[in-house]
């Protein structure tokens, strides 16, 4: 995590030059929200055509997939999965709920799961949003501020399954 939702800064810039040249190279998927996406290509982002260049240029200079993550005004919850010279849509939809706390890491982990699983990348990033979608529209409410979703909505077999 570069830059949380909120667009606090959660790294140094020496730390993210090390995270660019030590950690990035060696990541099958990244999955930047959009300050991170401009953080890493360098430049701004506000129409879904920026997040497809953004992607690209992402993938490119570190090698790897990107799933560049929508929202923060740009689109509703759309995300874009840019994989082996291609790109990749996954719509979503913006779930009104003031308790967002973790939802990019809950997201990319989910992602690794289903990887780890055995499912395709494909599989693993829709599979990933809507368990996501799950956890958000359950409207957990703990506390005050932006708190956590319900990451135990639904413990059905689904989210258990392998590939």
């Amino acid at each position: 995590v570069m830059v949380a939702t909120s667009g606090a800064a959660l790294l140094e810039p020496d730390a993210v030059t090390a995270l660019e040249t030590e950690l990035l190279p060696l990541a099958e998927v990244i999955t930047p929200n959009i300050p991170e996406a401009e953080i890493l290509c360098g430049h701004s982002i506000k129409t879904a055509a920026d997040m497809e260049n953004a992607a690209k240029e992402i993938s490119q200079k570190f090698g790897c997939n990107v799933l560049c993550k929508g929202g923060h005004d740009l689109n509703d919850a759309n995300d874009l999965l840019w994989r082996d010279g291609t790109c990749k849509w996954f719509h979503g939809r913006r779930i009104d709920n003031p308790n967002t706390h973790g939802t990019g890491c809950t997201l990319s982990s989910a992602i690794a799961a289903n990887l780890a699983k055995g499912f395709d990348l494909d599989t693993a990033v829709r599979r990933a949003k809507d368990y996501l979608s799950g956890a958000l529209a359950a409207m957990l409410d703990l506390g005050a501020g932006s708190g956590p979703m319900d990451h135990a909505f639904d413990l059905k077999p689904e989210y258990r399954q392998e590939a």
